[in-house]
């Protein structure tokens, strides 16, 4: 019998593994996929996420693969103006203690593999799906589609936004569409745009939609990422492909300054990404079962924090781990430590979506509030930057 099960590879998962090996115990990772790998492009990870690799002991296996971006600017997608910056400079890394970076995902993966491979007490196996859990007194039972049964002490589901493993302890249904697509995607820096800024990582907000620009794999690779609302969507038809298609990207992005026109039309077309969350739950806990990152407080991504979340779910209950013998008590703190602070995040990462897509008077007030701030004012950034475990 394995100890602690661990459903998904991810950035969550892994980090997981590691968390929970160095807190004593012996880890199973399953993924589903036939390979450890990661489905995208850019990955922003902020003070709070770069802490945690440090706890974990692989940031400096992180950073050399990394892009450290000037500033974080906000610009008017319609004008082409600047509205404000975040400045990431001295100041800021004095501030949090750690940087804010950018990086390709698959990078990250990688590193966290590397370092699950060196523990002797982590099992890593891909392609083993799970699609059945059954939960006793005490062991967790669960089945594969291959038809074998693993039996452990205790569960985590980090099995993203559609986990199977959340369904064993809150049935709430199916994750909420934001009515909101997503294209991205990497291109060769020399073939940017001339005026495309290479320094900062650069959001442009208009109505009803974003675009995110930044530099990952080693400056080698521009990221970007187009976002907007669809008004062809129906709530019978959330899965279906005849929404959020390139011919609306392109009617959004038509009327919008010539930068951003030229940017666009580098953004790969293949492939969408609905944008999904969920309301957060009181309790993602059930005995011997417990969730992490996605599965347990999907988030919408207008506040980059989805994979920071995880990792600081992760660092969270490997400390809750190492205090209790039972998993099971270890569960309950890692959830009390971790539920509120997700829950709120969850909710200003709406709120922060309606704030970037306003148009008329809404985005005059927004752009005039924000010329205001000061490039050196973290005041609103240190709960989410800031936050650090109190189990620490």
């Amino acid at each position: 019998m394995s100890e602690l099960l661990v459903i998904g590879g991810g950035i969550g998962g892994l980090a997981t593994a590691l968390s929970a090996a160095r807190a004593g115990r012996r880890v199973h990772v399953i993924e589903k996929a036939p390979a450890f790998t990661e489905i995208g492009a850019g990955l922003q990870l902020a003070p709070n996420a770069t802490r945690v690799l440090h706890d974990l002991g692989i940031l400096d296996d992180v950073l050399p693969l990394a892009t450290f971006p000037k500033n974080l600017v906000m610009m008017d997608a319609m004008t082409g103006r600047a509205i404000t910056r975040l400045d990431l400079g001295d100041a800021f890394r004095a501030h949090y203690e750690f940087p804010y970076i950018v990086m390709h995902r698959g990078d990250l993966l990688s590193a966290e593999l590397e370092a699950c491979r060196r523990e002797a007490t982590i099992t890593l196996e891909s392609g083993r799906e799970a699609v059945s859990i059954e939960h006793a007194d005490d062991c967790v039972r669960v089945r594969c589609q291959d038809g074998t049964t693993l039996e452990c002490d205790a569960v985590v589901g980090a099995d993203g936004l559609w986990s199977l493993v959340r369904k064993a302890v809150h049935d709430d249904g199916d994750p909420i569409c934001a009515q909101y697509v997503a294209y991205r995607g990497t291109v060769p820096v020399s073939d940017a745009p001339s005026a495309t800024d290479l320094e900062n990582m650069t959001i442009w907000v208009g109505p009803e939609m974003h675009f995110v620009q930044y530099v990952v794999h080693g400056g080698r690779l521009l990221n970007q990422v187009a976002v907007f609302r669809s008004h062809r969507f129906r709530a019978d038809c959330e899965h279906l492909d005849d929404w959020g298609t390139p011919d609306e990207l392109d009617a959004v992005f038509a009327p919008l300054c010539e930068r951003l026109r030229e940017a666009v039309r580098l953004v790969r077309r293949q492939r969408r990404w609905p944008m999904f969350d969920r309301l957060p739950i009181a309790s993602w806990t059930r005995g011997r079962i417990t969730l992490l990152g996605d599965a347990a407080h999907p988030m919408l991504q207008y506040i980059a924090q989805g994979a920071c979340q995880a990792l600081e779910d992760a660092v969270c209950l490997g400390h809750a781990l190492a205090s209790h013998s039972d998993m099971r008590d270890a569960f309950v703190q890692y959830e009390q430590e971790r539920a509120p602070h997700t829950a709120r995040v969850q909710h200003i990462a709406r709120f922060f979506g309606d704030m970037k897509h306003l148009d008329g008077a809404g985005r005059a007030v927004r752009n005039a509030l924000l010329e205001k701030r000061a490039p050196d004012d973290f005041t609103y950034f240190d709960f989410l930057y800031g936050y650090r475990p109190t189990n620490a």
